[in-house]
């Protein structure tokens, strides 16, 4: 089956085969947020991007083989409800942006920086801090090599704008962000957003101007 990134709460999730990686897409919860399971094809290891919702599916996804970690791209409520509970079953390991584990209620293990590398196996993911959305947000990107980029941009990067911002300041600051850390990617850079459906980098970079000009 060819991957669509569209996935509904209560419905089955999307696998997205890499050579390297396989990504599993999950939506939980009322607010309909995204979670992704990642597995390291060489070793087995996985990674679960946002414990968001409704632990009894997120673990029913991660299986008998469990999770080396989990990270958390922001402080918001909805991205963490299950957190605690995968933790406990799990014993993952917790990462965070640096600026954003103090919102979030489960100990953060790995306060994570901008560049900083998270593993899962023998792939690696380079941690984007972004300042707009929250103090803290991450962004993580899977610099394929057998293809193009891939990344989970949390609450950040949707299709059709960037992320809610609160005011102009947290807005142009998280635009800047984006254009300074994400948009240099390819066109076929693969975009995985907390809520909603998939997109690519080249997408989105027509419209840029006009979501300046709008101001959200």
């Amino acid at each position: 089956m060819t991957y669509s990134g569209r996935v509904t709460v209560g419905g089955p999730a999307d696998v997205h085969e890499l050579k390297d990686l396989m990504i599993t897409k999950v939506a939980v919860g009322p607010m309909e947020n995204n979670a992704y399971l990642l597995r390291c094809r060489a070793t087995d290891e996985q990674l679960l991007i946002d414990a968001a919702n409704d632990a009894e599916a997120l673990l029913g996804t991660i299986g008998d083989d469990g999770i080396a970690s989990v990270v958390t791209t922001h402080r918001h409520g909805d991205h963490w409800q299950a957190l605690a509970e995968v933790v406990a079953a799990t014993g993952a390991r917790t990462y965070a942006g640096r600026y954003d584990a103090e919102g979030i209620p489960v100990p953060t293990d790995v306060l994570v920086d901008d560049g900083d590398v998270v593993r899962v196996g023998q792939v690696e993911l380079t941690a984007r801090h972004l300042v707009g959305h929250t103090p803290g947000s991450i962004a993580l990107v899977y610099d394929d090599p057998h293809g193009h980029p891939h990344v989970f941009t949390g609450d950040c990067l949707f299709p059709g704008g960037p992320g809610r911002t609160t005011n102009p300041a947290d807005f142009t600051s998280l635009m800047d962000g984006l254009e300074e850390k994400i948009f240099p990617l390819p066109d076929e850079a693969w975009i995985y957003p907390g809520h909603g459906n998939d997109t690519t980098l080249g997408d989105e970079r027509p419209h840029i101007p006009a979501w300046r000009a709008r101001g959200w």
